[in-house]
């Protein structure tokens, strides 16, 4: 029986390779889809994500993350939330829930004491030193203080033809309290229908939140297009149209599945992504965008990941 899992950026390969195992010995693809994106979480070196993450304005890390279930389309969602070691657990807990649901800031962060989930200081002595040399580079020279705002998304399905979709992240750097992007938002950050497929997003999230593409990418799909026509048919032309109307655009990447295991990206900036199935064991692949609103992309090379090992684990200066 068929099985897959798709996830955003480099840093999903680690999990999503887990996942994997529990996908080929037949579990879940909501089991798998925790397992992966706790993986990345935890991870301290993965700066835009769980602990290590880097935090707003005032220092806090503050995190967002979503859980749905293909098959049935329950949802679970926090933003806001804080001191929680694994952000997608709350969410998938959530997702019990027909009622409070989607949970923010300190009644998120309450609820996963009360519910007995690990508490944990998210911010790292590394994020700490990354805050304190922006702070001094935004007073020292004006820079902006926003940059650096990647999602980990993952999209899975089981040998039951079973989906599931989810994602996590510290968002925006140097964001103001409270700030949330498109992540926790159903059809916007994520969605997925075990009769189609499903997909997520990353980028800048006041932007991605101007289109519902996660929804859109599934509608094409149900309607007969492939993954990667779907992507590049939703995605590209909100872009430009996002242009037009609003004047600018940040970035925009977005990952999807569909039902038979066949993927598809699109994307307007370099962007990574892993990927696998029941055919393929999980690889590391990089999109960009291509002429005529279309996607190149292509495997990548052992030294490029050499090189991103050694710039996430650079000394802070």
């Amino acid at each position: 029986m068929t099985y897959a899992m798709i996830g955003t950026w480099r840093m999903a390969y680690e999990g999503l390779s887990k996942a994997m195992t529990t996908l080929e010995a037949g579990g879940k693809s909501t089991d798998a889809i925790e397992i992966a994106i706790k993986e990345v979480e935890d991870y301290p070196f993965f700066k835009s994500v769980g602990y290590g993450g880097l935090p707003n304005a005032q220092g806090l890390v503050e995190m967002d993350a979503a859980f749905m279930d293909g098959n049935t389309f329950a949802i679970g969602a926090v933003a806001g939330i804080s001191d929680v070691k694994n952000p997608i657990s709350v969410a998938r807990q959530l997702s019990n829930d027909h009622f409070n649901s989607f949970l923010v800031g300190a009644g998120a962060s309450q609820y996963a004491m009360f519910n007995g989930f690990e508490a944990r200081n998210m911010l790292t002595e590394r994020a700490h030193k990354l805050w304190a040399k922006r702070v001094q580079e935004i007073n020292e020279k004006n820079l902006s203080p926003y940059d650096g705002h990647d999602t980990v998304g993952m999209v899975s399905l089981d040998q039951d033809a079973g989906m599931a979709a989810g994602t996590s992240t510290s968002g925006l750097f140097m964001k103001k309290p409270g700030r949330t992007g498109d992540s926790a938002l159903s059809g916007s950050g994520f969605y997925v229908d075990s009769d189609i497929g499903g997909a997520t997003a990353t980028g800048l999230g006041e932007d991605l939140m101007k289109g519902c593409l996660s929804y859109e990418i599934v509608r094409l799909m149900g309607s007969g297009l492939s993954p990667q026509a779907a992507c590049d048919q939703a995605v590209y032309p909100f872009v430009e149209k996002l242009k037009k109307r609003y004047g600018k655009v940040g970035e925009f990447s977005l990952i999807a599945l569909n039902n038979q295991g066949e993927w598809g990206v699109a994307t307007n900036v370099e962007f990574t992504f892993a990927a696998g199935n029941d055919e393929q064991t999980p690889q590391i692949y990089m999109a960009n965008p291509g002429p005529d609103q279309t996607t190149i992309i292509e495997s990548i090379s052992e030294a490029w990941l050499a090189a991103y090992e050694k710039r996430i684990k650079a000394p802070i200066d």
